[in-house]
């Protein structure tokens, strides 16, 4: 199911980036632009996620911070503030955040922090459901591929009885084919998905990655059985 993402943040340009990014990765999101604002779309929403801004007009990030776990929302908090400051970072962990990333900011490290905080909230996976309110998941059976043993929600690759270390790109890349098994999965949608359309990625950065991937997981890199070509198009991934 789509995780849903709760932005409360008052500086309307970029909740609204905000809002657009989060959208191209598949998020339902809801903004508020103040901190009352913040705490009834958390009521009246259950999100799976809060992104909170600090600096808000009226009550602060810190008190709508506050008042949401006293209200028993157990939804991981990403901070996102332009105090940067070590006090204003303990004080945030200490109300109840989850992760805290001082502006200005990356977008694909964004991405990133908040994929992290939904797989470890039991979210993100295509095994998710929601049950009486709450985001809960069945745990993803191992990959059995050849010699290799692929397991998603701890992140581990084994061949042979061995670990293989996968890059966090390598692994991303992985994880999305195995998400679209059977499917078709273009250069283009694995550059959104992956990489984000980052600058200096290009069609070639894919076509790298697959082919040091299938040297760790396929019996024959050359003449693959799980990750396979499909030409001028992209890639599909078979069990």
């Amino acid at each position: 199911m789509t995780a849903r993402i709760l932005v409360v943040e008052d500086e309307r340009d970029l909740a609204l980036g905000l809002r657009a990014n989060l959208e191209i990765e598949g998020y339902e999101v809801v903004v508020a632009h103040s901190g009352e604002e913040g705490i009834a779309r958390a009521a009246e929403w259950n999100p799976d996620l809060v992104m909170l801004d600090l600096m808000l007009p009226g009550i602060d990030g810190y008190e709508v911070l506050s008042r949401l776990r006293d209200d028993g929302m157990d939804a991981p908090v990403l901070i996102l503030s332009a105090r940067a400051e070590e006090v204003d970072k303990v004080r945030g962990f200490r109300s109840g955040a989850d992760d805290y990333v001082p502006k200005p900011f990356g977008v694909m490290e964004l991405l990133v922090r908040i994929e992290a905080l939904l797989r470890r909230a039991g979210h993100g996976s295509v095994l998710a459901w929601r049950a009486g309110g709450r985001s809960r998941r069945a745990r993803s059976p191992a990959l059995r591929l050849g010699d290799a043993e692929v397991d998603l929600d701890r992140r581990l690759v084994r061949r042979d009885g061995r670990d293989v270390a996968l890059p966090p790109k390598e692994f991303e890349l992985l994880r999305t084919l195995v998400e679209r098994q059977g499917e078709v999965v273009s250069r283009h949608e694995l550059l959104r998905d992956v990489w984000g359309y980052c600058s200096g990625v290009t069609t070639r950065t894919v076509d790298t990655h697959v082919a040091e991937l299938r040297k760790k997981i396929e019996v024959e890199p050359r003449t693959p059985r799980h990750i396979l070509t499909v030409w001028k198009v992209g890639y599909r991934f078979c069990e």
